[in-house]
């Protein structure tokens, strides 16, 4: 599994609930910009429209080699998901109000890109605190041995 790119926010910002893995519906010159790691989900967020998944707010760059078949920059993109787990997902978006973020894109061994998404709830300030301390009391336990 080759890691194309990462919301490194997403664990502290959010506690994730469940993972789903979907593919992405994406036009040849954004795949040549992901594969270059020109992708940045980091303020990206997925939404469900007319039952189906779209990732939005992402940034793939512009592939500089490509013409005219260059692609918009920040456009919504469809996930590919199985209509059960939309409808899982939408039905637990609605009745617990949670949120979909993505945590990474990443190439799977046949070299297809897939999209890791996490149906998540917001933390407060006092969760990030607590994960603030248990992060520098770990760091500093390794640093006595």
């Amino acid at each position: 599994m080759q890691i194309a790119a990462q919301n490194r926010k997403a664990r502290y910002n959010y506690f994730f609930i469940e993972v789903f893995e979907a593919g992405i519906q994406l036009m040849g010159s954004e795949i040549k910009s992901l594969r270059d790691g020109r992708v940045d989900i980091s303020e990206s967020f997925a939404k469900e429209v007319n039952n189906e998944i779209f990732l939005i707010n992402s940034y793939f760059s512009r592939y500089a080699n490509s013409s005219y078949m260059n692609h918009d920059e920040s456009r919504p993109r469809k996930l590919l998901l199985h209509k059960k787990e939309i409808k899982k997902i939408s039905g637990k978006i609605k009745k617990e109000s949670l949120t979909l973020i993505p945590t990474k894109i990443y190439f799977n061994k046949k070299g297809i890109a897939k999209l890791e998404i996490a149906l998540s709830k917001g933390k407060k300030l006092h969760d990030k605190r607590e994960v603030k301390k248990k992060r520098s009391w770990e760091r500093e336990k390794k640093a006595i041995r």
